[in-house]
């Protein structure tokens, strides 16, 4: 993530633009993301075979989301590729995973700085709303090219007997964001009044 830190900032410096960074970083966008799905799996399988933490489950929609984004999405609609959306939900995951990973480095390390701390419990304030606001403007953008184009879409009569609309799918992904994006925030609320306030009653009781 650092390294796609350093590629949008080298970009935007040589452009002197913000317009079009996405070209800049899309390899290493593609291949730390998916990755992503390895670490996902290896938490989950973790708690199996007991019952997995709704923390874990709501995580892995975010890393979900956050894969169909890069590839069923922005990779395969290239029109949406220069769309400014794809830059604002690019910067904040970019932000959240550096964090994400001093956080949990810093921990293993037994030397956290209140200053990661707080950035990991308090950022996400802003930067989810804006990494979540870039991700359905961009799938909004898409529509109209997926329906025009048909992408992914099956339709009858076929030797399957089967029908798929992407057009209608990519719809109902965005109102999936309606009940899982609140769980996910607020989840993240209660977990930031809990560390910070326990760690505001300990430097008080030293």
């Amino acid at each position: 993530w650092l390294v796609i830190a350093v590629g949008l900032v080298r970009a935007y410096l040589a452009k002197g633009s913000y317009h079009n960074l996405y070209y800049s970083i899309e390899k290493p966008l593609k291949f730390f993301q998916t990755g992503a799905l390895l670490e996902e799996c290896l938490l989950i399988a973790k708690y199996l075979p007991g019952i997995v933490p709704s923390s874990v489950v709501l995580t892995a929609f975010q890393v979900m989301s956050r894969v169909f984004l890069t590839w069923a999405v922005t990779h395969s609609v290239k029109e949406v590729q220069t769309e400014d959306s794809v830059l604002l939900f690019v910067v904040a995951w970019t932000i959240t995973e550096i964090i994400r990973y001093s956080f949990y480095t810093f921990s293993l390390l037994n030397h956290l700085p209140y200053l990661i701390k707080w950035a990991r419990y308090t950022l996400f304030i802003v930067l989810y709303p804006m990494g979540v606001s870039g991700e359905l403007l961009t799938i909004y953008a898409a529509l109209p090219f997926v329906r025009q184009s048909g992408l992914y879409s099956i339709s009858l009569p076929n030797k399957y007997n089967f029908s798929f609309d992407y057009y209608t799918f990519l719809i109902l992904v965005m109102i999936s964001y309606i009940p899982i994006f609140p769980q996910l925030y607020f989840h993240m609320l209660h977990q930031r009044r809990k560390v910070l306030s326990h760690t505001e009653e300990r430097k008080k009781s030293e």
